[in-house]
């Protein structure tokens, strides 16, 4: 068993949140301890679920709550994107980060169900 921070989907996630943890810095105050708090706390939750699906035999359970918690995470960039939060090359960056990631994850899901 790989140790879950030398996984690559785990090195994505974890680029993903230092970028989140970055980006909403500069939110707007309204939005800085609303919607940005809730965006660091569901990019740590993902970690979380890496981690305890890697050290777990029953992994489908923990990559299911991931990608609970990763459209959540979805529907929040979502929302940044409609009320100007975020510039269109962070946009760019995110989804593709966030496109590969969540293949990842699906491909370990699924051979986890095998």
């Amino acid at each position: 068993m790989a140790l879950y921070y030398d996984l690559p989907v785990f090195k994505d996630t974890y680029a993903l949140m230092l970028k989140i943890f970055e980006l909403t810095q500069h939110f707007p105050r309204e939005y800085k301890f609303t919607l940005g708090q809730d965006m660091k706390r569901d990019c740590l939750q993902l970690a979380r679920s890496i981690y305890r699906a890697n050290k777990c035999k029953d992994k489908a359970v923990y990559l299911e709550h991931f990608l609970d918690d990763f459209e959540l995470l979805k529907l929040e960039m979502r929302l940044c994107k409609d009320l100007g939060l975020l510039h269109l090359k962070a946009q760019t960056s995110l989804a593709v980060l966030m496109d590969s990631i969540g293949k990842q994850i699906i491909g370990w899901r699924n051979a986890a169900r095998i």
